[in-house]
Formats: structure tokens, sequence, C-alpha cells
């Protein structure tokens, strides 16, 4: 969402306020809030996440939340995606009548219960920014009026190449890493189940393993019940073998590792969205994200050793990786600005608030 705060904070007629909330308070995930303020940004509340039961801490962040909106007043809050914290701001925001922007609406996508906060999310929100047609016209069909709907792209493609670390910088943090000789892997929970879990990565672990590629770059699941699995099962190679373990990196230290890297191995909406920009291939394992619009070279293979042994196999090419071919689905042009644009343009009136089904 980089570019899309950097545009409404530049805007002349935008004011830009920023509340900080859920996995980046998280100190087992880098407690990024921090770097959020290390980046320069200006964050004008926090609101606790507690707890580990999702529906309880998203009780307790709508009401959190609500206070926040009356105190700061906003005319717009402005999210995106499927994740809890989304669904407990659109929810607050909604019922404390402020217009609700809604980004990458429209999207599929399995997760663990992604796709039902997703179009939850969206029959709250008042303006929608999808990033594909195809998003789009979903949106319709679930029931939204057109005028609502502004096809941007995805404002994580951005600037997306000069976005990323540079070569150098990625040596110096990774030593031992070459370019196209390196597999990044991301894994992030399908249940709650943590043992299945750690089964899971160990499949995904041993499959990469057992190919040629000279070293693994880990970084650690996001916080949905079940990453507590697939943690401990990182923690116990971490620092041994071909294996470089990351609790947390910078996006621009990601986006550099998925420009270098030979292929992307896991779950992630990355491997979906970022990872065409860089021509980088993905091995997509499991159904996490089943549904999700996609290019050719993400390749989906079951939780199977064999199975992605053999796909990083034939990316890998003996040393000389396989690059991909795909344009980028998600790419917009300039979408952080087309995104402020459009929000200096609302008028905030009923006929934006007050909300039908259209057929």
């Amino acid at each position: 969402m980089e570019s899309a705060l950097r545009a409404i904070q530049k805007h002349r007629r935008l004011q830009l306020q920023i509340i900080a909330t859920g996995m980046h308070l998280d100190p087992k995930h880098g407690h990024t809030v921090r770097r959020i303020a290390a980046d320069g940004w200006h964050i004008d509340t926090v609101v606790p996440w507690h707890g580990t039961n999702r529906a309880v801490a998203t009780g307790e962040a709508i009401a959190a939340l609500a206070r926040e909106f009356v105190r700061l007043k906003p005319d717009v809050v402005l999210l995106v995606g499927d994740r809890v914290e989304a669904l407990a701001a659109a929810t607050a925001a909604h019922l404390c009548d402020v217009v609700v922007a809604h980004v990458h609406g429209g999207d599929r996508a399995l997760g663990q219960m992604d796709d039902s906060l997703r179009h939850a999310i969206s029959k709250l929100a008042h303006v929608h920014f999808p990033a594909t047609a195809e998003s789009a016209n979903r949106l319709a069909k679930m029931g939204e009026e057109r005028w609502r709907i502004h096809r941007v792209g995805s404002p994580g493609i951005d600037e997306i190449h000069h976005l990323a670390a540079p070569p150098l910088r990625i040596r110096k943090q990774f030593p031992g890493i070459k370019a196209g000789q390196f597999a990044l892997l991301v894994l992030h929970p399908i249940e709650a189940d943590e043992s299945a879990e750690f089964q899971r990565a160990s499949i995904v672990l041993k499959g990469v393993t057992q190919t040629d590629v000279e070293r693994i770059v880990i970084i650690h699941p996001n916080n949905d019940p079940g990453s507590g699995g697939i943690t401990r099962c990182w923690e116990m190679i971490a620092g041994s073998g071909r294996y470089i373990v990351r609790q947390d990196v910078s996006r621009a230290v990601f986006l550099g590792l998925l420009r270098d890297s030979a292929m992307l191995v896991g779950n992630s909406s990355s491997g979906i969205i970022e990872a065409a920009s860089f021509r980088t291939p993905v091995i997509d394992v499991g159904p996490r994200q089943l549904g999700r619009q996609r290019c050719e070279d993400v390749r989906n293979v079951p939780y199977r050793q064999s199975s992605i042994a053999a796909a990083v196999t034939r990316i890998f090419n003996s040393g000389t990786p396989r690059r991909g071919k795909c344009a980028n689905l998600y790419g917009g042009k300039n979408t952080g600005r087309r995104i402020a644009t459009t929000l200096e343009r609302l008028k905030v009136d009923q006929r934006l608030l007050r909300k039908i089904i259209s057929y």
C-alpha cells in the first residue's frame, strides 16, 4: 500500500492518517510497527490486537477502532485485502457512517477464511479499487453498483523494480547467496492444527532440499492459526546447512530476494501478485491460493515431497534457472496516484453512504 499512502500524503487536498494494528504489533513477527515509524510515517494511533482467538480479537478491535474513528474524524477509511484487521476496520467504519474504500476486492483465494472475509468487506465498502477486470466484474455480479468500482491495478506493483533492494544490499544481508542459485520459501498455514502444519512445512522443506539448489532462504509465516507449527519447523533448521531463516524482512529486501531468487516456493500471495513483475517462476504448494487469478508461470503442486522436488528441479534446470514469460495480470499504471485522485474526487453524501444491491 506504500504507493497509495505516498500519493495521498503528497496530494494537496488530502490528509493522511495511519492506524497501526494486528500483526504489526506482534514481537513474534518482527514488531513491524517500528519499521513503519522508522520509514518516516507518522502513526496517528495504535490499536491493540489481543490474544490468539480471532473472533475475540476482532470484536475488541472493532470497538477500539470505532472509538478512534470518532476521535480522528476521517472522511474515508482505506483498507486492503482479506485480513481480519481489515474486516474489523470495515465494520467499525461502516457503522460509524464513514466511507469505506477497499483495495483488492473481488479477488478469490481459499486461504483459511480469506474468500468469505474479502467478500464481506466488499459488501461493507462504499468504494472499490479492484486490481483486475475479472475482479471488477465479480464485484458487479455481487450486486455492487458499477459507479462505485474503479479498476486501478495492484498498488503493490507500483514502482516495484525501483523499490526492490539492489543486489549488493541483498548479498550483504544474506552472505553466500548468488542470484539465480537460491530458492525463496514462504509458507503460510491452511488450518489451525499446528502439528499438521509442522508436517506440511517438513514436506515442503524436504522437497526443496533434495534438489541441487545451492541455498534456501526462508521467511517466517504470518500469524494465522497454525503458523506456530511452521515456525517450529523453521526454528529447528535455522542457521544450519543450506538454510537462511529470517523472522521478518523489509518489503524492499523481500522484493530484492524475489527478484534474485531462482524461484518462489510456498503459498504466499506474493507469488500470485508480485512475482510476475520479476519473471520469477512460482511453485504454489497446496490449496491456500486456490481460485486466485494467476499467470501461467505459477505452477500448483500438492503437499507431496516428490512433486515439489520435481517442480524445483525443472525450474532450476541444472543451475541455469528457467525464467517466467507471463506479463503481470495485476499490474496497473500509477495505481497509488489513481487511488488518491479518486478519493479526492469523492462526494461524501447519502448516495455514497447508503448502499443498495444493484439487482
